[in-house]
């Protein structure tokens, strides 16, 4: 005790080290802790150590198996699953007596999560579903197919009138033409493209382009419902096979360098590009991305600006696919074609594609980025400057429901989600959905409404999200009509002729003009009238008429009898381009998909008349010797072709003139909602509370 009152005297510590030296020893001690945990749980990649340390989501009661969801433990192998789905009839058969186990092929499923370093990158915020052993073709869930079919109101490919009847006879004889047209088009793309994503007929080869990261086959995909519904029997099991044997998930490689046919732009030589237009491409100063033509500035729908990928040309081969499209064809076929014949290749292969796309949710507001890069597995973190577009973030809540419930994994349900989150917080102008949104911020960029491209088939989804869940989900209608109330109050317009039509909405400035993709808005609020206020019922059949009407008369109008890309209101012209760059064809589907809806709510004769009357212009205009081409000038009597056979031409236009001239039960609207592709996917019939629609 003397000692210690000495003055200077420190007494050693248990380790040796003085009391300043212990507080500077647990000081970087403490920072070290600090530095891991915050490596841990901050960086993008750590998922895989997250589950060292976080407990396990609780499963959902009632699924005997259940795919990994973020957060889970690693799951020990799965065998495969003793009772698959078992597939249907061929087509034209509607026998659901027997089961029968798909046989395996060669070209089963591959393991599509990377190994060594990409691991990582596919894992991130554990998104991922268990890879299946090698060889082991198997989702770890069983989905009850026969009872699915079972609920279903109608069978799928309907009853047969009676062909006695002489008023059938001439109908009957219209179908036959448009399953020969299908036919042509589908024989052509197999003998000069098959496994190409589109065929170019002028030149007899394929084209793959570069929206897809290096997946092939879209044709394929997108024709395999329509073969079906077609009982084009021989055709169905021709693409089939491929998508058993050649349609591989393991894209990491590099896509082709695109093949320009048309003047190209540097962005510095560009006065006419804005900044809207470089948001839209997801760009940054000096980079420019090709856009879907869904979006109407892409290659097919621009052609007098067309942009360089300039100064760093290996973005444009580095895999990145657009997240949009290849929901809507690839993933959207694949559910269709799995509904439609209860074969597991499809099933199988539509989960794996859906675990592909799951890294563009990597985004501080988890409102997805455009594009996705395949090879990397991770688009990473969202930059501040770029923005997603409305139609495009909005067009997944279908098909990602769908994914949840045949892969029994949340993770798809919950996106789409936080999407309907995020669009319900955020303030819109007017009751009005901007087309740009920032993934960073959450805010809408810029102030430009459309009915056309860029918004159109989000406006779409609300109403088909709706009727999808057998007209449960109260969110997605409340969200459509409270959007149709404001597309009528501020774009809603009759033009002194008598047409009306939806303006687009610049901040308070209106643009008269209506895009061939605003089109489809007849179907859809004729789809949607039965559900509305019943003051409001009649009122949306009519408007659904005029708007049809409208999109009649921008055919009616032009030499071709076929519709430009957009048409105009203003100088004393109405329903008709002003300009070459918007005059031109590309096999768009819009127009005879309002003639479907719209027969099928009246069966007014005058839809099937105006859907022959475009089957007579394909025929004249679009047909060449090997296959269908757009054309570059509807107001041309001799129009150029553009070389391309669109695969939508399969998937919707023939599809949906097809199902103008049969019977309302071939895929009823009772039982079945078509994707913004045109793939029908089934209405929940379902008493209990499912997987996917559980939580309306």
């Amino acid at each position: 005790m003397l000692m210690r009152k000495v003055p200077g005297f420190v007494p050693a510590s248990p380790w040796g080290l003085r009391l300043p030296q212990k507080f500077l020893f647990l000081l970087f001690l403490s920072g070290l802790v600090t530095l891991c945990f915050g490596a841990l749980f901050l960086l993008p990649h750590s998922s895989r150590l997250k589950r060292l340390f976080l407990a396990p989501r609780t499963q959902q009661p009632g699924l005997e198996v259940v795919a990994e969801i973020a957060g889970h433990a690693p799951a020990r192998e799965q065998e495969p699953p003793p009772n698959p789905a078992p597939a249907a009839p061929a087509p034209g058969e509607d026998d659901l007596s027997s089961r029968v186990s798909p046989r395996r092929r060669k070209g089963g499923l591959r393991r599509t999560r990377p190994t060594g370093p990409r691991e990582e990158a596919t894992a991130a915020r554990g998104n991922s579903i268990p890879a299946s052993r090698p060889g082991d073709e198997g989702v770890p869930f069983r989905f009850d197919f026969n009872a699915f079919r079972s609920r279903l109101r109608h069978p799928v490919l309907g009853t047969r009138a009676d062909e006695s009847q002489e008023p059938q006879s001439r109908v009957r004889a219209q179908r036959e033409k448009i399953k020969e047209m299908m036919q042509f088009a589908w024989q052509s793309y197999k003998r000069y493209a098959m496994g190409k994503n589109e065929l170019r007929p002028l030149t007899k080869d394929g084209y793959e382009g570069n929206m897809f990261g290096g997946l092939s086959g879209a044709t394929v995909i997108d024709s395999l419902d329509t073969l079906y519904l077609m009982e084009l029997k021989e055709e169905f099991q021709e693409a089939k096979a491929w998508v058993e044997e050649s349609f591989h998930l393991n894209v990491e490689g590099e896509v082709a360098w695109p093949e320009w046919d048309l003047p190209r732009l540097s962005l510095s030589s560009s006065q006419q590009l804005s900044r809207q237009v470089l948001a839209l491409l997801g760009a940054q100063p000096g980079i420019a991305l090709l856009p879907s033509p869904r979006q109407g500035l892409g290659k097919e729908a621009k052609p007098s600006i067309y942009l360089e990928c300039w100064k760093l040309q290996e973005l444009c081969q580095s895999g990145e696919a657009s997240l949009f499209e290849v929901n809507i064809r690839y993933i959207g076929g694949l559910l269709s074609a799995f509904y439609l014949t209860g074969e597991e290749v499809f099933r199988i292969k539509a989960i794996r594609l859906g675990e592909k796309l799951l890294p563009a949710f990597n985004t501080p507001t988890g409102i997805p980025k455009g594009v996705v890069s395949f090879k990397s597995g991770s688009w990473g973190w969202a930059t501040a400057g770029s923005s997603s577009i409305l139609a495009e973030f909005g067009s997944l809540h279908l098909e990602f429901l769908h994914l949840t419930e045949l892969s029994g994994n949340q993770v798809f349900a919950e996106k789409v989600r936080n999407i309907r989150k995020v669009l319900r917080k955020i303030e819109k102008p007017f009751g009005l959905y901007p087309n740009f949104l920032s993934p960073v911020s959450g805010n809408w960029v810029q102030h430009h409404v459309s009915v056309g491209g860029l918004g159109d088939s989000f406006y779409e989804y609300l109403i088909k999200s709706w009727l999808m869940s057998g007209k449960t989900d109260m969110e997605a209608k409340n969200m459509y009509y409270e959007a149709l109330e404001a597309i009528e109050t501020y774009l809603l317009n009759v033009s002194p002729g008598g047409l009306t039509y939806i303006a687009e909405w610049r901040g308070g400035i209106l643009d008269h003009k209506m895009g061939h993709l605003a089109c489809f808005s007849g179907g859809m609020i004729a789809l949607g009238a039965e559900d509305a206020k019943e003051e409001k019922r009649a009122h949306y059949r009519e408007l659904a008429a005029q708007i049809t009407k409208t999109c009649h008369e921008s055919y009616a109008r032009s030499d071709t009898k076929l519709g430009p890309e957009a048409f105009w209101f203003n100088s004393g012209r109405e329903a008709v381009a002003t300009q070459l760059s918007e005059s031109y064809y590309i096999l768009r589907p819009e127009v005879v998909e309002s003639y479907m809806y719209l027969w099928r709510q009246t069966h007014n004769p005058i839809y099937r008349e105006w859907g022959w009357e475009v089957v007579l212009a394909l025929e004249k205009y679009c047909r060449t010797e090997a296959g269908f081409s757009g054309i570059q000038d509807v107001y041309s009597s001799n129009p150029n072709h553009d070389n391309k056979q669109q695969s939508f031409f399969l998937a919707e236009t023939l599809k949906y003139l097809y199902l103008l001239f049969s019977e309302d039960d071939l895929l009823s609207l009772e039982d079945w909602v078509f994707n913004t592709e045109a793939h029908p996917l089934p209405v929940n019939h379902s008493d209990s509370s499912s997987r996917a629609w559980g939580r309306y």
